[in-house]
């Protein structure tokens, strides 16, 4: 198979794990009910909303697997991009920006936790 068809293929399959995502995320949100409602309550096409949970999760998994392929495929774009935006500093503030961003993560899981 062609690299261009495998590119394309990945970018589908991220969009449609990042809408299912987000809709499952919604769902659990507005839809389904938390804290001391029935058991019956918590239930939305015959999964349980820790069921839910676990789909949101291991949808999430496989979105950062993807990409990674799709970062793996796409880095020389990257890089050369980087260098032609920001000459000889460009490892510099890549690194900068995937650090920022690894922080900014890690910031918002530990204050969005609770």
């Amino acid at each position: 198979m062609k690299k261009g068809v495998v590119k394309y293929c990945v970018d589908v399959m991220m969009f449609i794990d990042l809408c299912s995502i987000a809709i499952i995320g919604l769902l659990m949100e507005f839809v389904i009910p938390t804290g001391q409602v029935s058991q019956a309550k918590k239930y939305f096409l015959g999964l349980h909303r820790h069921d839910w949970g676990e789909i949101h999760f291991f949808l999430g998994v496989f979105f950062l697997l993807l990409l990674f392929v799709h970062l793996s495929f796409n880095w020389s774009y990257v890089t050369q991009s980087t260098k032609r935006y920001f000459g000889d500093n460009w490892q510099k503030v890549l690194l900068a920006f995937s650090g920022g961003w690894i922080v900014v993560l890690i910031a918002s899981w530990m204050l969005f936790k609770v």
